[in-house]
C-alpha cells in the first residue's frame, strides 16, 4: 500500500512545503516592509531642519527640511493622475536659495491652468527631501516643446533646470502660489502587498493538500472488475 501512495504523498508534501515556505517568506518580507514604513513615518513626523547642499539620498531621503528662496519661473510639468487632488501636472520649479539652485515640487497644477503665470516672490518652503525615480521601460520621453514630462527623475531634471540634484517636495509654502495644490509626501502611496501574497500562498498550500489527499484516497480505492 505504501508503494502505491508514495508518489502522491511525496508530491503533496513537497508542494505544500514549497507553498508554505513562500508564504513564510512573504511574512518575513511584510515585517521588513513595515519596519521601512515605520522609519519613513518617523522621518516624516520629525521636526524640519535647515536644508544643506550636502544632503544625500542614502542618509537624507524622507527627511523633513525647510529653506527659503525665490522661484526663477523655470518649471517642469509632470503629468500625473490618481493623486488626492486629481489629475494635473506636478510643478517642479527651480528655486534660487542661499545654498544654490534646487528643485521644489510645489504641487499639482490643474490641466486647464497650465499656462498660468507662477508666483515669483521670496518664499519659505517646508517639505520633504526626495529622490524620486518614476521612470521605467515604458515611460515615454518628455515632450520638451510642450514642457510635459511623464516621470520624475532627480538627475535628469536637475540637469534640465541647472540645479543641484536636490528636490524638496513641498508640504507648505509661504506665501502660497494660488495655482497649486501641495502634494506632501506620505507613506500611503508606498505599496505593501506582502500580507495579501502570504495569504495567497497559504491558501494555495491548503488547496494543494486537499488535492493531494484526494489523489491518495483515489489511489487507495479498490479497482472495480
Amino acid at each position: 500500500m505504501l508503494r502505491k501512495i508514495l508518489f502522491p504523498l511525496v508530491l503533496g508534501l513537497a508542494g505544500c512545503g514549497i507553498l508554505i515556505s513562500l508564504g513564510m517568506w512573504q511574512v518575513e518580507r511584510l515585517a521588513w516592509k513595515e519596519a521601512i514604513l515605520a522609519d519613513i513615518d518617523a522621518r516624516l513626523t520629525a521636526q524640519p531642519v535647515a536644508l544643506t547642499r550636502f544632503a544625500n539620498e542614502a542618509q537624507d531621503e524622507y527627511a523633513r527640511v525647510f529653506t527659503s528662496g525665490r522661484p526663477t519661473g523655470e518649471e517642469l510639468h509632470v503629468l500625473v493622475s490618481g493623486t488626492e487632488a486629481g489629475t494635473g501636472y506636478r510643478v517642479i520649479a527651480k528655486f534660487e536659495t542661499d545654498i544654490g539652485a534646487i528643485m521644489v515640487d510645489q504641487g499639482l497644477l490643474a490641466l486647464d491652468n497650465k499656462d498660468a503665470a507662477p508666483l515669483l516672490v521670496d518664499m519659505r518652503v517646508s517639505g520633504t527631501l526626495l529622490w524620486p525615480d518614476d521612470q521605467n521601460d515604458s515611460t515615454p520621453p518628455p515632450d520638451l516643446d510642450e514642457n510635459i514630462w511623464f516621470a520624475r527623475n532627480v538627475e535628469t531634471m536637475s540637469a534640465a533646470l541647472g540645479t543641484l540634484p536636490l528636490m524638496v517636495v513641498a508640504s507648505q509654502t509661504s506665501p502660497t502660489d494660488p495655482r497649486l495644490t501641495p502634494l506632501p509626501v506620505t507613506t500611503s502611496g508606498i505599496k505593501n502587498d506582502h500580507m495579501e501574497y502570504a495569504i495567497t500562498w497559504f491558501l494555495l498550500a491548503v488547496v494543494w493538500a486537499i488535492m493531494s489527499l484526494y489523489l491518495i484516497r483515489r489511489t487507495l480505492r479498490p479497482k472495480k472488475d
